[in-house]
């Protein structure tokens, strides 16, 4: 198993909360400096024309990973943000009696989002946390003719499980509903076609499995919806020329970067482009291999004590061990082990990554025999 652990940034035995946050490529401080630092430290102008070079490279290396087009990302600060822009840019959204389909497992931000963004005339409607979100009879049993989005997490993070997008896609198409995917759990551990897939819009996040770190989210917007989004969160890098400087005059941007707003943030792009490009010039299918033989590690040790889903085409990248009653026990020797990972309902979060390798899941395995 080819290592990767020489151009990361480790500072524990075994690192395995990629769910949580990513490490840092070793190489990530030296590109900040060049992409940000130098162009304000040493320009002899302002430095924006090689500040907003770098929202491009991000962009496009979005499109590189996702198989899609530069012009359909924008930045967001974070996802609660562009989900928030995004719905209140949807003209189905605004009409009386209009309903939003998500899931109680939904990581609760979303929720919060849907609650407020949401016009008072919008029903929000819940797939009780109970039901099986792998099933696609699941989620075609709820997306009913009344639906007129569909919310949709790729991965849940407490219960390690993945929603069976292509099924989903298709069921809403079928019913007319719009799709929005969560990917922020999901993007750079597991492919994601979106050429192959075409949902109606996506948001995610770096600061998890791509390692990117806090503040460089983004929203895709499939081509087709482009023109019929109106933002209403704008400024004047949503502009369709940001230096015309005529108050009385706004236009749409033609592209995604509608959603942009007012004075971007570039630092947080800067490392979160490098790091998009590592990952996708790695491969998203060696990346899911990689991670699907370390989890198969612990499933072949533990048994049933991994309460997530074994099927590749069930799981997400992070498996769930619920030890019962030995659980504190496993916890504190785990962290005697220099072993990092975190616990929420459902059990112990354990996520390898292109970082991890047996050796990792070994060290966890023996801390727990020895607990």
């Amino acid at each position: 198993m080819e290592s990767f652990k020489q151009d990361f940034v480790l500072t524990t035995d075994s690192y395995l909360l990629s769910h949580s946050v990513g490490r840092p490529l070793v190489t990530a401080q030296q590109h900040f400096n060049e992409q940000f630092f130098i162009p304000w430290q040493h320009s002899a102008s302002e430095p924006w024309p090689e500040w907003l070079k770098v929202i491009d490279r991000f962009n496009a290396s979005l499109a590189r990973l996702f198989n899609a087009e530069a012009n359909e990302f924008c930045p967001q600060v974070n996802l609660s943000s562009a989900l928030t822009k995004l719905v209140m840019s949807l003209p189905q959204l605004q009409q009386s009696n209009a309903v939003v389909l998500m899931s109680e497992i939904d990581f609760p931000s979303m929720g919060f989002v849907l609650q407020k963004a949401l016009p008072d005339s919008c029903e929000l409607r819940f797939i009780p946390k109970d039901l099986d979100m792998t099933d696609a009879a699941v989620w075609q049993t709820y997306i009913s003719d009344d639906i007129d989005l569909v919310f949709v997490s790729h991965v849940y993070s407490n219960t390690g499980q993945q929603a069976p997008l292509a099924d989903i896609v298709a069921a809403a198409k079928s019913k007319q509903a719009l799709t929005v995917i969560d990917v922020a759990q999901s993007a750079g551990i597991i492919p994601i076609d979106l050429q192959q897939l075409q949902p109606d819009f996506l948001i995610g996040s770096c600061v998890k499995w791509l390692c990117g770190g806090p503040g460089a989210a983004y929203l895709w917007v499939n081509s087709i919806h482009i023109d019929s989004c109106q933002p209403i969160d704008v400024g004047w890098f949503s502009h369709e020329n940001p230096f015309e400087f005529d108050i009385h005059d706004f236009r749409y941007h033609p592209s995604a970067l509608r959603f942009w707003g007012g004075t971007p943030a570039i630092a947080p792009y800067a490392i979160a482009a490098h790091s998009i490009d590592y990952f996708a010039n790695v491969g998203s299918q060696h990346l899911r291999e990689h991670n699907q033989n370390l989890v198969n590690l612990l499933h072949q040790h533990f048994g049933d004590i991994v309460v997530s889903p074994s099927l590749a085409s069930k799981c997400s990248g992070t498996a769930i061990l619920n030890f019962g009653a030995q659980q504190q026990r496993v916890l504190s020797a785990l962290k005697l082990a220099n072993v990092s990972i975190d616990v929420r309902s459902q059990g112990i979060r354990v996520s390898p990554h292109i970082y991890n390798d047996a050796e990792d899941i070994n060290r966890l395995i023996t801390a727990v025999e020895h607990s």
